[in-house]
């Protein structure tokens, strides 16, 4: 293992962590999985209000019911794009074998699990999710779901030569571009989150922005680069006075939280170096310091709001250390900023047997292991972390795609 780090405490507790992994065959529970259940999901479809009621009781029960109600484990699509991205890095940095075999299974998964009906690629959920903005049944595509998958499928096609895979990535801007809905003003424009609903997002908007600049900027297509301009710029016209961004637009999602800012801060990251725009550099500034100044505890703990520490959400962990290490030519300080608050997670969120817990509570730990929304993440954020230290030992395949673009 040439390149395995000196400080050997994050790649150890990645190892655990891939050791249980490998016990579950990478199934598991989703937080917003309820309706999966024979007896809910039939409740559930019947009133968007009452699938919402049963989705939360079961997301904030400290005890998994989901036996009881039979949701059994299962693949999350969203969950494998993360999984191949995080397989591809480690190979990227550690030259495992193995590694490269997982990534292998993780990109034929995607490649045979393409959500159906719809142009070109695209995945949604395992799981029909009831929200307040609209009913998704299970399978229904996501941009944020697609963008993330084409990202993690464009990855591999560098790393493993695979053509397939960026012809799969390619065809993922098919999706956004043909089937989602927009909105369109002076600003710009914003993409919906699914071909069905007019919920406009400013961290998905971003994450299809970053995919079409980074397809665009290799194919050369007008198309892709021009729509991913209008997307990033309507996001960048929305940023309040003091840097942040709210989650979207509307009553009902005018509110600001740390890992949905560190999504919208790395993507325009990268939309500003695969672009050239260098006048959104100021943007990218100022939201950078207001999420790092407003949601840490001196610990590294990350907060959930600006203004509220609790949930401590492993999500907010693994996204953090992503967002941190993504900013590293613009802050000299975020590299240790990340492994703070990764080294903070893995004392305190991870279990003996490997899992990560969910969330910490004032007075409680939900531990229970949800395989997309903790372990997927965590594995992603550790990965990152090792594959940084083999970028910076000038040791790794590849480097990053935003700089594999210069």
């Amino acid at each position: 293992m040439p390149n395995k780090p000196n400080d050997d405490a994050i790649y150890n507790a990645s190892e655990r962590l891939i050791a249980w992994l490998e016990t579950q065959k990478y199934r598991g529970n989703d937080p917003h999985d309820a309706l999966n259940s024979p007896l809910l999901g039939a409740l559930g479809r019947r009133n968007r209000y009452v699938g919402i009621a049963l989705v939360q009781t079961l997301r904030r029960s400290p005890i998994n019911l989901r036996s009881l109600f039979r949701v059994v484990p299962g693949y999350n699509p969203k969950g494998m794009g993360l999984f191949l991205a995080s397989f591809v890095r480690r190979y990227a940095a550690l030259r495992e074998p193995m590694d490269l075999e997982r990534a292998h299974f993780f990109a034929a998964w995607l490649r045979d699990n393409q959500a159906q009906g719809y142009r070109g690629a695209s995945w949604g959920y395992n799981f029909d999710w009831p929200n307040r903005g609209f009913f998704a049944p299970k399978g229904t595509p996501t941009i944020v779901n697609t963008a993330f998958n084409a990202q993690a499928l464009w990855d591999y096609a560098q790393v493993c030569g695979q053509a397939w895979a960026f012809d799969a990535a390619r065809a993922a801007c098919e999706f956004i571009l043909r089937d989602l809905q927009r909105y369109q003003d002076t600003r710009g424009i914003c993409f919906s989150y699914t071909p069905h609903d007019t919920r406009y997002i400013h961290n998905a908007n971003m994450l299809g922005a970053a995919l079409l600049a980074r397809i665009g900027a290799h194919t050369g297509e007008r198309e892709l680069l021009d729509a991913a301009r209008a997307s990033a710029a309507f996001t960048i016209a929305a940023q309040e006075r003091d840097g942040s961004w709210k989650y979207g637009i509307g009553g009902s999602d005018e509110w600001v939280d740390n890992f949905h800012t560190g999504f919208v801060l790395g993507a325009l990251a990268d939309v500003i170096d695969v672009l050239g725009r260098e006048e959104w550099r100021d943007a990218l500034e100022r939201g950078y310091a207001y999420w790092k100044e407003n949601f840490f505890r001196a610990d590294g703990a990350p907060k959930y709001y600006a203004h509220a520490l609790y949930p401590i959400d492993v999500h907010a962990v693994a996204q953090a250390v992503i967002t941190f290490l993504r900013m590293r030519a613009l802050d000299s300080d975020a590299s240790g900023l990340a492994k703070r608050t990764l080294v903070w997670g893995v004392t305190h969120m991870q279990d003996a047997r490997g899992f990560f817990y969910y969330q910490m509570l004032p007075h409680a730990i939900n531990r229970i292991p949800y395989i997309r929304w903790s372990n997927a993440w965590m594995l992603r954020a550790m990965a990152e972390w090792l594959w940084g230290h083999a970028i910076a030992q000038k040791a790794v395949l590849v480097k990053p795609s935003y700089e594999s673009m210069d």
